[in-house]
């Protein structure tokens, strides 16, 4: 779906895009913004080699609509991890596993990494932390009840997401056993594989997830989006209309009812994910944190602006990288309970 020929088309139908997009909304999807998105589209990866696509599922609900995936150059490739089961980015790592720890001018929170399901996300961001480019920067955009969002990495224009350890913007990875769960991070994008530095930690309470309308918002949604695709399928606009609003077609109706659960039991973003998605779109989870979640949260309870932005500068002090050690990680937090009595 990202190839020349489809960005061609895009580009045609863009000025008459414009003239309609007033007639396109959803509710509950948006939390867009221009600068650097993690909105209800952020960043995916390419998939690992090891990788099959599944077409029949990832994209079945357009072909039930009668819209021929083909035509639209939409081949999603989703890892599918038969070695992992639903949940188990919540385990801790294992001895000698690498993590990282994150230093804020707010506290720490550590993270562990899943090289196996997101390999190209995991180097990038390994790469930057070690080389110091997280060093001082910024967590940008903070959503209460939905993501906190930082990692800008360099000032080039055609990189709105950051510049990544490979030089250049580098595709999605969707694995069918990864989600965007409170705790998980996930690569921040504008576009299919437009991935770069940036990363968002998901936020999202269980709480929060089911006072916003829990899974009853989503198959609502997505019976919208099914009506505004059929609105769209004979016409000229439909490629566009995709660019626009991918993220937004989160298939709720193929989504396994242990990642419901998992998502009640949780919280979380499920239209970020990929796997999910059937016009190929959404966000690559590539770690979860494991330690310092109450930091994500004051991070997240920060004042901010009309963009989002913290009103005073939530700092990326550093990135540590280093292997995990159970020992290590009860002595680190007997002394953080031993610090809170004493207070």
């Amino acid at each position: 779906m990202n190839t020349n020929k489809f960005r061609r088309l895009s580009g045609a139908v863009t000025a008459v895009l414009i003239g309609v997009t007033s007639a396109i909304s959803f509710s509950g999807c948006g939390n867009g913004n221009t600068q650097s998105s993690t909105t209800d589209d952020i960043i995916e990866t390419s998939a690992p080699s090891q990788s099959t696509a599944d077409e029949a599922t990832a994209v079945g609900a357009l072909e039930k609509l009668g819209i021929d995936a083909s035509l639209l150059e939409i081949e999603p490739s989703i890892l599918h991890d038969s070695e992992s089961t639903v949940g188990f980015q919540l385990e801790m790592p294992k001895q000698g596993d690498t993590v990282a720890v994150v230093h804020t001018s707010l506290g720490d929170f550590t993270m562990r990494f899943f090289p196996e399901q997101a390999p190209k996300a995991v180097t990038n961001f390994i790469n930057l932390a070690r080389s110091g480019k997280y060093n001082n920067t910024t967590f940008h955009r903070v959503i209460k009840d939905f993501v906190v969002q930082g990692g800008h990495c360099g000032n080039d224009e055609n990189s709105p997401n950051g510049v990544s350890s490979y030089g250049a913007q580098f595709e999605d990875e969707f694995c069918d056993k990864l989600f965007n769960i409170r705790g998980a991070v996930s690569m921040a994008n504008t576009a299919k594989d437009s991935n770069g530095s940036q990363f968002f930690i998901n936020q999202t309470s269980a709480e929060a997830f089911k006072s916003n309308g829990g899974w009853t918002k989503y198959e609502n949604n997505w019976s919208d989006v099914k009506t505004q695709l059929l609105n769209y399928k004979d016409s000229n606009l439909l490629s566009a209309f995709i660019q626009k609003n991918g993220s937004k077609c989160f298939d709720v109706d193929i989504v396994p009812n242990e990642v419901r659960r998992l998502y009640e039991a949780n919280g979380g973003n499920p239209h970020l994910d990929g796997a999910f998605n059937a016009v190929d779109r959404g966000n690559t989870v590539f770690a979860q944190v494991i330690d310092g979640m109450e930091i994500v949260d004051k991070i997240a309870a920060v004042n901010v602006n009309k963009d989002d932005k913290p009103t005073d500068n939530i700092v990326i002090k550093s990135v540590e990288i280093k292997e995990y050690s159970p020992s290590s990680a009860k002595q680190t937090e007997a002394a953080s309970d031993t610090t809170s009595a004493s207070q």
